[in-house]
């Protein structure tokens, strides 16, 4: 039997800390839909594999999302075109994760980090999680303070608390991108992160050039996945875009996170768990779905120093209470803003329908004062349209009714007041000053 000479020992150690084990390999077995099936031992859920043609040494991202029988299902991270069965599978051993830090700000990037506004890479960034746990429920501060977004109808009548989540739901063709782009320049926000999932290019080019302005372009990130990227694309802007708020938040500030939409975000999950052979549910929405939801929207609020307010675009067709999407999502957030498309094609913008919308922590941040005019004014709106008909037909007899006459007489004022152009900012002060006048 050989002895091992004492001096030997320390060099085989220090080479055995530095080996890199050999990575796993595989091939690919199949491809079906938007998942591809593969021989590669010794991966897990959630790890990251590499996708590697020999030919062309082209390389792409991939996500394990389950198993059957001995192998692994994938799910691209880009497009499959150009893949082939002597394509390598190589495990890296590695999660999703996200490149996080301040110099991002005013960029425009891919789920995957790539900057698509053609500017050079950045060094010095941080690594986050894509899938992290969401604050511990008593490591959250206590919601207390306003968060200001220039809209009248919204500051005033349905204020945000800073931490609170949000949806924004209405038809197509509502002025909800409008809306986002007028939030995003009058917002007090310190960080503004945007994700814009299954949009189009066209509208992308044009919220991020156009419409937001250099000022807040300067504060805000945008995590962007158009239409024609893949499903497992679209899905990771989401955790991407959540991810970058966290950053921001930890650092102590206080952030703006707008995803639209969060209906583009399901459909995407569908497709993916339906590929995968979940069974179908509700509107063809698999499991998975409804289990995705709330790991994402929990992530956002109150942190122990900073917060995430977030804003969730939901694209609603008839009726909403049918869409598992919009009842879903109502059930899981803090309040609802529902656009009108009756308001939309009178022109009146913003189309905020005032009387459908609500904002649970309105009370807990807004002032007695603001919280009567507001109360005050949904009575007199509520009353207006409850004798709408009556007025219309010429049926309503003056002086019957002292609280329809006052809402006739205010009418002009509020409408007045929730009518808004998209260059004209209104701060919190300004806006309660103007509550006072139409109540005066």
């Amino acid at each position: 039997m050989s002895v091992i000479p004492h001096d030997l020992l320390p060099r085989l150690a220090e080479r055995l800390v530095n080996a890199r084990p050999r990575p796993m390999k595989g091939t690919i077995r199949s491809i079906r839909g938007v998942l591809l099936r593969a021989s590669v031992a010794g991966v897990h859920i959630g790890e990251l594999c590499q996708l590697r043609e020999p030919g062309s040494g082209r390389s792409l991202a991939a996500e394990v999302i389950g198993f059957e029988d001995d192998e692994a299902i994938l799910s691209p991270i880009g497009s499959m075109d150009g893949l082939s069965t002597r394509t390598e599978i190589i495990a890296t051993g590695e999660t999703l994760g996200v490149s996080v830090g301040d110099a991002q700000l005013g960029r425009v990037i891919s789920p995957m980090g790539e900057f698509l506004d053609g500017s050079p890479p950045l060094g010095g960034l941080l690594r986050y999680p894509l899938h992290a746990e969401p604050p511990a429920p008593f490591s959250r501060q206590l919601i207390a303070h306003p968060m200001s977004l220039g809209v009248r109808s919204i500051d005033g009548l349905l204020t945000l608390a800073q931490g609170q989540r949000m949806g924004i739901f209405g038809e197509p063709g509502v002025g909800k991108s409008s809306l986002l782009a007028s939030i995003v320049r009058n917002t007090n926000a310190e960080v503004i992160i945007i994700a814009l999932i299954g949009e189009r290019g066209r509208e992308v080019r044009e919220l991020l050039d156009v419409q937001m302005g250099a000022e807040a372009r300067r504060r805000t990130v945008a995590v962007v996945a158009t239409s024609d990227r893949p499903a497992a694309e679209r899905v990771r802007a989401a955790f991407v875009a959540t991810a970058l708020a966290e950053y921001h938040r930890d650092q102590g500030r206080h952030v703006l996170l707008l995803m639209d939409s969060l209906t583009r975000f399901a459909r995407a999950q569908r497709e993916i768990g339906l590929a995968v052979g979940e069974p179908p549910t509700r509107r063809g929405y698999p499991p998975s779905f409804f289990s995705a939801l709330p790991r994402l929207l929990e992530r956002a609020g109150p942190g122990e120093t900073g917060s995430i307010t977030g804003l969730y675009t939901v694209l609603t067709e008839g009726d909403a209470s049918m869409d598992p999407v919009a009842e879903e999502t109502r059930s899981i957030l803090d309040g609802h803003i529902v656009l009108s498309a009756d308001l939309a094609q009178r022109n009146f913008f913003p189309a905020v329908d005032v009387l459908q919308s609500r904002s649970r922590l309105m009370d807990q941040v807004c002032g007695d004062e603001q919280r009567h005019l507001a109360m005050r004014m949904r009575e007199l709106m509520a009353r207006r349209n409850e004798i709408e008909m009556l007025i219309r037909v010429g049926e309503y007899a003056a002086g019957s009714d002292p609280l329809a006459d006052e809402a006739i007489a205010r009418h002009a004022a509020i409408e007045a007041f929730l009518r808004q152009g998209a260059n004209e900012p209104s701060s919190p002060d300004e806006t309660l000053k103007h509550m006072r006048r139409v109540m005066a």
